[in-house]
């Protein structure tokens, strides 16, 4: 048994369903590792599949082709190299006709151990009870004469598993992820990380993945740490990324080398980052290249165009003006700004000639009633429609941009603003998409494909609201002001808070039950509204799910 371990992480993003492309990934690694020496190279939680794969794993073809693919991983590296490293992946496993989330060691052609996950997550977005049988703790595996522990995922989120391992012969803990991005979510994943390690005493290996998932960003943050508590590599967050670290025996055990450190960038630009690889991600793995926007003029559509254009480019980004009678000459003064800051391409399609035509057709149904909310939201229905023909006619995937408040209370149009693909901003309450679009105009970052600069003029984040559908209109004619909107709406969404619990914090009991009222009535818009990114814990669809019929009202607060 020797005194050097070397054990290659890999943080990669690998794509739901596409097995021969992971594999290939997956062996491209193996011979990065093969050539930097290591012992082990370490891919994430189900890489083989993708993940989350949902209800696609459930499919026996689909698992059958996995556990296939991952065999013949393993005899073609011997093949290849029989004296190459040692190889760990995650993938499915059927063990009696039972499903598992497993992960396998591969080395010298063959499956040289197998671990199934013990602890499913049943909570927030995921689903695993419903997916995988529950397996029974196992000891450690011996990779070139080193006992290796591997909690998968949920399993490092409770001490048993680390403290089975430990008591069994463990010299190290190797953790294989699949860990979706939230706010705060790297300085959470630390701290349970070093429980297990002062509860073990042993050194750990945090390792996850990278890339968007639908909603989900995997952001990476994988990390390596000492007993004690001591963080000795810091792997980037949301970049794919290789670590070759270097385990060395001491009188004391098993120690890690200090290695690469990258900074865990703040809150602000961490949620741009997610939304930016959210969405490339989302069109890349879904075949789409080019993207279509309403460009209003106002911030919402200019901070989406803006994560378009870092996503996939500017000359990949189609933003198109709409105007009725009721659009502003500044608005759209602001809108070619925003476009011509991005470098994006910018057309115009005025909608008025079949405003009046709808209008015409509907004139003898609709007289002697007063004109109101729905012709006002004809000129949505009518901008979706006419954005939807771009779609279909060019092949650029339509986004759209109703942020979180928005998405919270109804004030959208369903079938209208609400007509799109994707929503970078659907996690992101309107006070925040403020405080985004001044970051975005102050930073550029490598990974950004827009420019540099001043990309949402200033005009379109100091002038009021306003969805212009109506002479004179603005949001807050309708909806208290944003700042006391977003926190009524984060105590009862983020927080579960009653209406007692606002009003005792000094919010208006009216104003709070209006509030409590339209995020109640416009659960069946969200039902239908396209997917975004998650930021939060309670993100719209998998986090938050609501009933459609229901009828009942919080009574406290008086």
């Amino acid at each position: 048994m020797g005194d050097i371990f070397r054990l290659m992480l890999v943080q990669d993003n690998p794509v739901v369903g596409d097995i021969a492309g992971n594999i290939e990934k997956a062996r491209a690694h193996w011979r990065a590792g093969r050539a930097a020496g290591a012992d082990l190279v370490a891919l994430t939680e189900m890489f083989v599949t993708g993940y989350q794969t949902q209800d696609l794993i459930l499919k026996p073809a689909f698992q059958a082709d996995a556990i296939r693919a991952i065999q013949t991983l393993a005899a073609d590296c011997a093949a290849e190299d029989p004296e190459g490293p040692a190889l760990g992946i995650g993938g499915p496993a059927m063990v009696d006709g039972r499903l598992y989330n497993a992960w396998y060691v591969l080395d010298s052609g063959r499956i040289q151990a197998r671990v199934l996950k013990h602890h499913l997550p049943n909570d927030s977005l995921f689903d695993e009870k419903r997916l995988f049988a529950s397996a029974e703790v196992t000891g450690p595996y011996v990779v070139r004469g080193l006992r290796i522990g591997t909690p998968i995922c949920e399993d490092a989120w409770h001490p048993d598993v680390a403290e089975t391992l430990a008591e069994t012969g463990a010299e190290i803990l190797l953790v294989p992820n699949g860990s979706p991005y939230h706010r705060g979510k790297p300085n959470l994943r630390l701290n349970l990380m070093i429980a297990r390690v002062v509860e073990t005493g042993l050194p750990l290996c945090y390792l996850n993945m990278v890339g968007g998932q639908d909603d989900q960003v995997f952001d990476g943050s994988s990390m390596v740490l000492n007993p004690g508590g001591r963080l000795m590599v810091q792997m980037p967050q949301f970049d794919e990324a290789r670590e070759l670290v270097t385990f060395r025996r001491t009188d004391a055990g098993w120690r890690a080398d200090p290695g690469g450190f990258a900074e865990i960038p703040p809150i602000g630009e961490a949620d741009y980052r997610a939304c930016v690889l959210g969405l490339g991600d989302y069109m890349r793995k879904t075949g789409f290249s080019k993207a279509v926007l309403g460009l209003s003029g106002g911030i919402d559509s200019a901070i989406v165009a803006a994560i378009a254009a870092d996503a996939i480019g500017p000359e990949n980004v189609h933003c198109v003006m709409l105007p009725s009678a009721y659009t502003s000459a500044h608005s759209l003064e602001d809108a070619e700004g925003a476009a011509r800051a991005l470098g994006c391409r910018l057309d115009t399609v005025a909608i008025g000639g079949a405003q009046a035509a709808v209008g015409e057709a509907l004139g003898p149904l609709f007289e002697g009633t007063v004109p109101g909310i729905t012709e006002e939201n004809i000129q949505s229905r009518l901008r979706g429609l006419m954005l939807m023909a771009i779609s279909n006619k060019f092949g650029a995937m339509l986004l759209t941009t109703g942020n979180k408040s928005e998405m919270a209370v109804g004030y959208c149009t369903i079938y209208g603003d609400m007509n799109g693909g994707y929503n970078p901003i659907k996690d992101m309450y309107k006070s925040r998409v403020f405080l985004t679009a001044r970051w975005r105009n102050e930073n550029h970052r490598p990974w950004m494909k827009g420019p540099a600069g001043e990309v949402v003029p200033e005009r379109i984040i100091t002038k009021p609201p306003s969805a212009e559908l109506r002479p004179d209109q603005k949001d807050e004619d309708s909806l208290p002001p944003y700042e006391v909107l977003d926190a009524i709406l984060e105590g009862l969404v983020e927080g579960e808070e009653s209406v007692a619990d606002l009003v005792g914090r000094g919010f208006d009991l009216g104003t709070v039950k209006k509030v409590e009222h339209l995020l109640y009535i416009s659960e069946y818009k969200r039902f239908q509204s396209a997917p975004g990114v998650r930021l939060t814990q309670k993100a719209f669809w998998l986090d938050r799910r609501y009933p459609i019929a229901m009828r009942w009202r919080d009574g406290s607060g008086g």
